[in-house]
């Protein structure tokens, strides 16, 4: 058994975190002494660094709740868990397509900047004026 001290610095995990995930009901209540100290158990710990990966992952709180519940019933297909999978790579993607266009656009922006005066600073005049940027990365990964 674990107090909270000991599963936060096993799974990387902030005190605050555990306790907020426990709120949500994310992870569930441990068990107390009768102290009222927490006391984690190995399944906890395992969630606890299922829900960590997941968010390093970039998986929503929902989408890790429902990944959770077809953990919690394994003679489920796991079509789900691909379906959840597969939504959160088209995401990053998105993600990934708006940082490059950004990228470029930002590269732009350094290099036709002369280092001169800030009344002719391209950056300034690029962050002023939208119609400036040959990418609409609004638009890109929304």
């Amino acid at each position: 058994m674990l107090t909270i001290g000991g599963l936060a610095k096993k799974t990387g995990t902030k005190v605050q975190t555990i306790r907020y995930y426990e709120q949500i009901g994310l992870l569930p209540e441990p068990d107390r002494t009768e102290g009222g100290q927490r006391r984690y158990s190995n399944e906890q710990l395992d969630k606890l660094s299922f829900i960590r990966h997941s968010r390093q992952l970039g998986f929503s709180l929902e989408a890790i709740r429902e990944l959770l519940d077809l953990c919690d019933h394994p003679d489920r297909p796991c079509g789900k868990a691909d379906t959840i999978a597969r939504r959160q790579l088209k995401q990053v993607e998105q993600r990934i397509a708006r940082l490059q266009a950004l990228r470029t656009e930002l590269k732009r922006m350094v290099k036709e900047c002369s280092g001169g005066r800030t009344a002719d600073c391209r950056v300034l005049e690029v962050l002023r004026d939208h119609s400036e940027c040959l990418t609409d990365h609004d638009e890109i990964g929304a």
